[in-house]
């Protein structure tokens, strides 16, 4: 995947995935939080009466009176996109799609009851067929996964928060919740990449559309092993400073840095869980119910401890350096005051008091779990 351009993705045939779950896809931490919140008992309840507060009747107004609908008749390029992404994904209910007038590139899936799916002119007129295939897919990706009615809650309490700054307390109570949304929002967009992916089935389009929202329609100026490299350099430079503003920079955001995004949907694009959803084993709806909440949190922790130890992040080696430091130094108590790991035969003799003996039973500790 070399050069300055790519050329349009010849007709093919696409796999289906008949009954597929959105575990297949979702990124380790958005699952967690995802099968933790649809475990909670009365969580539904507690939604749909929120609901009532919520402004989705008035946000369907208002796409419905001042946007484009999409379908037969209107976009219907658009149409068959959508009705694609759901036989793809084997999403039953079709959402609706609105075309709104906004020269920013953008789209959005948000409703609690029924999802609708919200693209702009600019977005629309910046990607080609293919690129807009896997966007279309990204949207058909979050309805599959619930992200919809947690969107709808993020945007109604960014709102709300403005109303309220000037009630002492009253805005940082709102915001604190709204910095957790957004961190889980983050990872739902990775998600959501993913879904696109399968969708579309062609990882050249959906770097493509990355690229493109990053810097236009330029492609002729760009390529993608440069944009893929500057992931690389934004991950590794700098000090620990910078990684102190990395992180500033992007808790107001609701999407993570589009040459991450395009650098994490490479990786996940070249994993064995992809190519094994590719060819037909991946966990299907039916099971969903089954799902062990404690499981998804153990596969978010596991990954997030990869990601600190493999990460060049200056501030993510600190953290494992640390907590690496951490784990030989309590490795080194336990055999202190348990005699664990001294010589052959330091039974008694590895007792506190024998300089030479226990210095050794340190370092034999030390050794063995290096």
């Amino acid at each position: 995947m070399t050069g300055t351009g790519f050329e349009k993705a010849p007709a093919r045939d696409r796999k289906r995935f008949p009954g597929i779950s959105s575990r297949a896809y979702e990124h380790p931490a958005d699952r967690s939080a995802l099968v933790a919140l649809r475990k909670l008992t009365g969580f539904d309840t507690v939604f749909k009466a929120l609901s009532g507060l919520l402004p989705e009747r008035s946000l369907r107004l208002l796409f419905l009176s001042d946007s484009v609908r999409v379908g037969e008749t209107q976009f219907p390029h658009l149409h068959a996109m959508l009705l694609d992404a759901c036989y793809i994904l084997d999403l039953e209910k079709v959402p609706q799609m609105y075309v709104q007038q906004d020269p920013k590139p953008n789209a959005m899936c948000i409703g609690l009851d029924e999802p609708i799916i919200v693209v702009t002119t600019g977005l629309v007129e910046l990607l080609d067929e293919e690129e807009m295939r896997a966007v279309v897919g990204h949207e058909v990706g979050h309805a599959l996964s619930g992200h919809s009615v947690y969107r709808t809650i993020l945007l109604f309490l960014t709102n709300l928060a403005l109303k309220v700054s000037w009630i002492p307390l009253g805005n940082v109570a709102i915001m604190g919740i709204v910095t957790a949304l957004r961190e889980w929002f983050r990872k739902s967009e990775l998600s959501a990449d993913r879904a696109g992916l399968l969708v579309g089935q062609d990882v050249h389009a959906s770097m493509r559309g990355l690229m493109k929202l990053a810097g236009g329609n330029h492609l002729h100026e760009m390529n993608v092993d440069a944009f893929l490299a500057q992931a690389e350099e934004y991950e590794q430079g700098g000090d620990l400073r910078d990684s102190v503003l990395k992180i500033l920079n992007m808790l107001p955001r609701t999407h993570p840095f589009t040459t991450v995004r395009a650098a994490e949907l490479k990786k996940w694009s070249q994993s064995r869980d992809h190519q094994r959803i590719m060819d037909g084993h991946y966990p299907r709806r039916e099971e969903d119910k089954d799902t062990s909440v404690t499981d998804s949190f153990r596969q978010s922790a596991a990954h997030y401890a990869d990601s600190v130890r493999t990460s060049k992040d200056p501030l993510m080696k600190l953290v494992g350096d640390i907590a690496g430091g951490t784990a030989d130094l309590g490795g080194k108590l336990r055999d202190r005051f348990t005699g664990a790991g001294s010589g052959t035969g330091s039974g008694t003799g590895g007792a506190p008091g024998t300089g030479g003996s226990s210095e050794d039973g340190g370092k034999g500790g030390a050794t063995e779990q290096g």
